[in-house]
């Protein structure tokens, strides 16, 4: 029964991102770029509360405050799930940001503990790392759920402690990971270096708010209300205003890299090594490999002027973002060399993806 259960959970999802994709392709792509800003929790749904400090408060003023700075740049559409302390259902969060058609969707709230020293930032990205103390987070966010009507029709039997549900939410936006791990990245090297905080780093695993949102998403953390000192820095406004300006030219940035990042490399570069590939094949037949070398808003012909000289080239549009590859084998050992030219070309954080029958799968998969 649970093995049937499963399978029907992950069915339904895969079918939702079908339609999903179907969708977006008929959908011409607003000259704007879209940013849905969400305030964790709000109305009924407080969040956590310590030492007098209320997350849902917080998290709130930090919106508003990063909203307004966005709302400067001409070329970028903000758009707020709750302006108001208001009760939103998770679901309604995600929904806003797709039928927006927004390229990012960020997720703001605050941490806490029942240990008062803990203290520092995170942003998480959906992913599949269940370690206990993640799971407990992704719980601790989850159960919200049961605050809403009719949740168990909205999730559709989703349960916050059920592996089949885990499986579901990483199947289901896994091909917006990549982006959203390059935001996370930015953001939190933001709060480092910008807002003078402690960064406990980027973090995976299944929340329900980035759940069903088509699009690079990210759940960010700014502290713990837990820890009296950063409880009290982030309920000031001088210590909000430093988290909003990290965020802002955290996305900023990202944006940037989206519409100008082609002919260079792949969104985040890094310094191009070269690895030794094994000269032998390793042939699998019914899959083929590509390496992907960039991700951009801007779509280019896949020629090679545009590519630093390489060949061989397609692209693929996903959501608002065009992919582009270079080669095409089912020799695993012959991608790993293609991957390896890229780089030399420039495309240092080039990497192999496979696909089988037409649709992409985890490289991780293969036997």
């Amino acid at each position: 029964m649970q093995t049937r259960r499963k399978y029907i959970i992950v069915s339904i999802v895969l079918t939702f991102i079908t339609s999903l994709t179907c969708f977006t392709g008929l959908q011409a792509q607003e000259e704007q770029f879209v940013v849905v800003i969400d305030a964790g929790h709000g109305g009924k749904d407080s969040g956590a509360a310590k030492n007098g400090y209320k997350e849902k408060e917080i998290a709130l003023d930090v919106v508003l405050a990063l909203g307004k700075m966005l709302e400067k740049t001409d070329d970028v559409k903000v758009i707020y799930t709750r302006k108001t302390d208001k009760f939103i259902e998770l679901w309604k969060r995600a929904d806003i940001a797709n039928k927006a058609d927004a390229d990012l969707f960020v997720s703001v709230h605050c941490n806490s503990v029942n240990n008062p020293n803990p203290y520092g930032t995170e942003t998480w990205v959906l992913g599949e790392n269940n370690s206990a103390r993640n799971f407990e987070f992704a719980k601790r966010e989850n159960e919200v759920i049961f605050l809403e009507d009719n949740y168990e029709e909205n999730y559709a039997g989703f349960d916050p402690s059920s592996p089949e549900s885990e499986i579901a939410l990483t199947i289901e936006q896994e091909v917006y990971v990549e982006q959203s791990v390059i935001l996370a990245r930015k953001i939190e090297d933001n709060f480092i270096n910008k807002a003078k905080r402690k960064s406990r780093g980027l973090k995976q695993h299944s929340l329900l708010v980035i759940r069903n949102t088509y699009m690079p998403s990210v759940l960010v953390e700014l502290g713990f209300i837990s820890n009296k000192r950063e409880g009290k820095f982030l309920n000031s406004k001088a210590g909000q205003s430093k988290m909003a300006t990290a965020l802002k030219e955290a996305i900023l940035s990202y944006k940037t890299e989206i519409d100008q990042n082609v002919g260079h490399s792949i969104l985040g570069t890094d310094t191009p090594t070269v690895e030794t590939v094994e000269d032998v094949s390793l042939v699998y037949e019914d899959i083929t490999f590509k390496v992907q070398i960039a991700a951009s808003s801007r779509d280019l012909e896949p020629k090679s002027y545009n590519f630093n000289g390489l060949s061989e080239l397609s692209k693929e549009k996903v959501g608002s973002l065009y992919k582009y590859y270079y080669g095409n084998t089912s020799d695993l050992n012959e991608a790993r060399q293609l991957q390896e030219e890229a780089k030399l070309k420039g495309y240092a954080s080039s990497f192999v993806v496979a696909y089988k029958d037409g649709k992409r799968i985890d490289m991780s998969k293969l036997r």
